[in-house]
């Protein structure tokens, strides 16, 4: 069980270095057109956001902003993983939460991830929110047997074994983006077998809270992505990596800061001062603010 790796647990709570696997191959510059998909993404310091009204906040990058120094959360770490989502891509096919729901064992009714709809002038609109993977996330503090941390390297996770299903982790998060394990999950094909639940890979149970946990477990042991990336057939998800600067969607990669800068990317509620790793770039006619009298 995940109690015979408390130890390591901790040392992800405390800031011990975790390293999760991914190397660059043939080392290309940061400069080179064809990134490898190993690589991803650069220092938390480059990034300055400015709140743009609304339930989102425009993201502004400065040119000497990468001259700014590191903040703790990327000081030293090996990775720092961001989510990147296209929204001028997405088309609404729920793939991405179909292919979640597999591999996690999701009945039906629960998802790890929603996709917000609306309309307007004659038009439809769709916005994915998984876990925004807060660096300040309010759910950690809480919890009141920590049951929900926060990695090294910026992932958000839940301890099944430890968790109580006070569920004050949901009332706290604005994304309402963690749910409750009302009955006991499918099984799911869990590699290497025997597999452990682990907060990486749980095996949810019935009375705790689940979420999105950013398919941890595929990192660092396979260097895959996230189950939700390859699905889409839009390529509407990236996931990145503040580190070594670079995002990928298993079709295209990309140099994260600069994908941010020029396409103007936003965090939904950035003004809550959660300061969200998920980043959406906007242009399918979306307004910034979102929609008039809320989505659906």
């Amino acid at each position: 069980m995940w109690s015979k790796n408390r130890e390591t647990r901790e040392g992800m709570r405390h800031g011990v270095r975790v390293d999760l696997g991914l190397r660059p191959v043939g080392a290309p510059s940061v400069d080179d057109a064809d990134l490898s998909r190993r690589n991803i993404l650069l220092s938390l310091g480059i990034a300055g956001v400015a709140a743009a009204g609304g339930a989102m906040g425009l993201v502004a990058y400065n040119d000497e902003a990468s001259a700014a120094p590191t903040t703790d959360a990327t000081s030293g770490r090996a990775h720092q993983w961001c989510r990147v989502i296209d929204l001028r891509a997405c088309k609404g096919e729920r793939k991405c939460i179909s292919s979640c729901q597999k591999r996690h064992g999701l009945p039906p009714e629960q998802t790890w991830m929603r996709v917000l709809s609306w309309k307007d002038d004659g038009k439809e609109y769709f916005m994915p929110v998984p876990c925004q993977m807060c660096e300040n996330p309010p759910c950690v503090n809480v919890c009141p047997v920590s049951a929900t941390f926060q990695t090294a390297q910026g992932v958000v996770l839940v301890d099944q074994d430890t968790c109580i299903g006070s569920r004050a982790c949901m009332a706290a998060c604005p994304y309402e983006a963690r749910y409750f394990n009302w009955r006991r999950p499918v099984d799911t094909h869990r590699m290497p077998s025997p597999s452990p639940s682990t907060p990486e890979f749980p095996a949810n149970q019935i009375g705790t809270v689940g979420k999105c946990v950013l398919c941890a477990d595929l990192i660092p042991y396979a260097n895959e992505l996230p189950a939700c990336v390859p699905a889409c057939p839009n390529g509407v998800h990236y996931i990145g990596d503040f580190v070594t600067d670079v995002a990928v969607n298993g079709r295209a990669t990309v140099k994260l800061s600069t994908f941010l800068r020029e396409n103007n990317a936003v965090r939904f509620k950035e003004e809550l001062g959660t300061n969200p790793r998920t980043y959406y770039i906007l242009g399918n006619g979306q307004p910034l603010g979102g929609p008039p009298g809320g989505a659906k």
